[in-house]
C-alpha cells in the first residue's frame, strides 16, 4: 500500500475535528506520500477541542494539479472553510481535474459548495443528510461510499475505510 510519488491536500480550518485531520494526515505520510495542510491562509488552526494544526500553504497559493487528493476533514470547519472564495476555488479546480476527493462528517458541504454533490451517491454525518439531498445527492447510510472519484465518510470510526478507499482509489 505504497503512496510513493503521491501528493495529498487536507484542507484546514478552525474547529475541525482531531481525528479526522489527524488520522488521515499521518497515514498517508506513513504509506509514503507527501501531505500538505491546505488553509485560508498560511497559520495555525485549533481544533474543536483546542489542539492546533499548522497550514502548510494558503489556498490562494495552492494549484491543484501539484495534487492527486483533496481530503476534507468535518467537526465545524467545513462550515469556516465554504467561507473562503479561495478554498472553495482550489477544491473546485480539482474536482473539475478529476482528483480523489474524499470527505468525511460535515465535509461533504464542501461538495454541495461546488456543484459536486449533484448526481453522486455519497454519506455524511446525518445531521447533514438534508443538504446534501437538497444539493442533489443521493445520501447512502453507509462507513465509506465511492462514486468515482468522491469518496465519502460518516464519523471518526469510519477513518479505516475511508482511508483503505482512499489508497486504493490512488492506486496504492
Amino acid at each position: 500500500m505504497s503512496l510513493e510519488g503521491k501528493h495529498i491536500a487536507v484542507l484546514l480550518e478552525e474547529l475541525y475535528e482531531d481525528p479526522e485531520f489527524w488520522y488521515p494526515y499521518y497515514r498517508f505520510l506513513e504509506a509514503g506520500a507527501g501531505v500538505t495542510a491546505v488553509a485560508p491562509e498560511k497559520k495555525e488552526y485549533k481544533s474543536k477541542h483546542g489542539y492546533p494544526a499548522k497550514a502548510d500553504l494558503a489556498a490562494a497559493d495552492a494549484r491543484a494539479d501539484s495534487f492527486d487528493a483533496v481530503i476534507i476533514p468535518g467537526g465545524y470547519s467545513p462550515d469556516h472553510m465554504r467561507r473562503s472564495k479561495e478554498l472553495v476555488a482550489f477544491l473546485q479546480e480539482a474536482y473539475d481535474q478529476g482528483k480523489v476527493i474524499a470527505a468525511i462528517c460535515h465535509g461533504p458541504w464542501m461538495l454541495a459548495s461546488i456543484g459536486a454533490a449533484k448526481g453522486r451517491k455519497v454519506t455524511a454525518f446525518f445531521s447533514i443528510k438534508d443538504d446534501l439531498v437538497n444539493a442533489g445527492a443521493k445520501f447512502i447510510d453507509e462507513e465509506v461510499v465511492r462514486d468515482g472519484n468522491i469518496i465519502t465518510s460518516r464519523t471518526p470510526k469510519d477513518l479505516p475505510a475511508f482511508c483503505r478507499e482512499i489508497i486504493a482509489a490512488l492506486g496504492g
